[in-house]
């Protein structure tokens, strides 16, 4: 694999793990009371977003990696 092909996987898969990461521990206006005028009531409150891009950063990796020895270990 030469390394524009790593990098498209990597983003790839970085890609999927964002929307797998994005929905946990969301809470929205309206499960918390708090609704905002003039925003959209299934809005989070505190998206944590710095966070969950660690986080997905840090999953893609291990994916990428689990996906790297799959290919390697069969050469």
């Amino acid at each position: 694999m030469d390394i524009f092909t790593g990098f498209a996987t990597y983003f790839i898969i970085w890609w999927l793990s964002l929307f797998m990461v994005l929905p946990i521990g969301i809470r929205s206006q309206v499960e918390s009371g708090e609704v905002v005028r003039g925003s959209e009531r299934g809005a989070p409150i505190i998206p944590n977003l710095k966070k969950k891009l660690l986080w997905t950063t840090a999953l893609a990796l291990v994916f990428w990696l689990i996906m790297l020895f799959f290919i390697f270990a069969n050469k």
